[in-house]
């Protein structure tokens, strides 16, 4: 693992931070709905503009072509300047990009990287289903080969974004009697084609952020797979990896920013006995110094999965160290808001609704792409080589 940042390194860094001072979004994202989606391309379209877009990807595409290390330094600063997250584009940027340049045909790239990066379309994921999300080798939603087109039809759940979005990166089964993780393919699935319905679910932090998808004999060009037709196990793992790897860099740096947060906040509320302030309290003041040294932890253990992504094509298993310890900080850091600041929390406005949003949605984060369970499984069979 190499943290030696070169002096080119460190001019690239302060020119990062003078355009998002001078360009990046001062108002607020909004919360639900089509003006997500109009926020989102139009804050990449600025981004695309500025020569910001893509500064890992190739520049044949419309990226700067430029070292994972420039592309963590962006995510870095972002994170620090609190940009608005990716949002409605996560999947494009993180996952269906990354994927396509690895192993998509040259049609494919050329049609949809640089639509990607001028902030033009919107991307979802549509891999689990209501009887498949951790196990996802247990699938069902079957694509059946007509001519030089898959015929699909089954279902897909959380899946995030899917109204807004414009392609879905889509896994189904199409060979029903091979080995589970041996008949599945991975394919760019067209949202506005014929058969396709979404259905939006609304969360109980209020927004409509999942979705489920339905698929009534949709017709999707054989072109569109990515891979080779029963070979999508292993497109969907390099997905995935890239789900779980350096993508994470902004959520870890909000991450951090709300512990300072809660910091100066616990600094500014009095303690329940009325004898100073609750960061005066030793137990208050413990607990926070251990998450603020967590937060660094874990900004450690992403730079060494960046610094292992200079010398390999696509993230490992070991992209799940970090995604798993990500998402059960999340979880501590938002449980010690709520018992720090205390009743005012309830109120649910001004300062304690974010931090009430921010509680709620937590839980998602040792679900979301993949269990908790299923990452502490990978970790040990793939990286520790025990036995299944």
């Amino acid at each position: 693992m190499d943290h030696q940042f070169t002096e080119d390194d460190r001019r690239f860094r302060q020119d990062v931070r003078a355009w998002l001072a001078d360009n990046a979004p001062t108002e607020p994202r909004p919360d639900d709905g089509p003006a997500i989606r109009a926020f989102d391309l139009a804050w990449q379209k600025r981004q695309y503009a500025g020569g910001w877009a893509g500064v890992s990807w190739p520049s044949e595409y419309g990226g700067r072509g430029l070292s994972l290390i420039r592309q963590m330094i962006w995510f870095e600063e972002c994170g620090r300047r609190g940009t608005p997250p990716l949002g409605s584009l996560s999947v494009a940027l993180n996952h269906a990009g990354p994927t396509l340049i690895m192993l998509g045909t040259e049609a494919q790239k050329a049609f949809h990287l640089p639509r990607i990066l001028r902030g033009e379309d919107v991307w979802c994921q549509g891999f689990s289903e209501p009887g498949a999300g951790s196990d996802l080798a247990g699938l069902r939603t079957r694509g059946v080969i007509d001519g030089d087109h898959l015929l699909v039809s089954g279902q897909k759940i959380w899946t995030s974004h899917a109204h807004l979005a414009r392609f879905q990166e889509l896994l189904v089964r199409t060979d029903p009697d091979a080995p589970r993780h041996a008949g599945l393919t991975w394919i760019i699935c067209d949202m506005t084609a014929p058969g396709v319905t979404v259905r939006p679910i609304r969360t109980m932090v209020g927004s409509h952020h999942y979705c489920e998808v339905f698929y009534d004999n949709v017709r999707i060009p054989l072109t569109h797979v990515v891979g080779e037709v029963n070979g999508g196990w292993s497109v969907a793992m390099a997905t995935l990896s890239f789900e779980r790897g350096p993508g994470l860099i902004t959520s870890q740096m909000a991450l951090a920013r709300q512990v300072a947060d809660l910091i100066a906040l616990a600094g500014g509320l009095p303690d329940p006995m009325g004898e100073g302030t609750m960061l005066q309290d030793d137990a208050v003041r413990g607990r926070l110094a251990q998450l603020n040294a967590e937060v660094a932890a874990l900004r450690s253990m992403t730079r060494m999965a960046v610094s292992r992504g200079l010398r390999q094509a696509a993230p490992g298993a070991e992209t799940s160290l970090p995604a798993l310890y990500y998402a059960e900080l999340a979880q501590r850091v938002q449980q010690a808001a709520i018992e720090v600041l205390g009743p005012a929390i309830l109120e649910r406005e001004g300062w304690s609704e974010a931090w009430t949003h921010e509680y709620l949605r937590a839980f998602m984060d040792t679900i979301a792409g993949g269990a908790s369970e299923i990452r502490r499984n990978i970790i040990a069979e793939r990286l520790l080589g025990l036995p299944r």
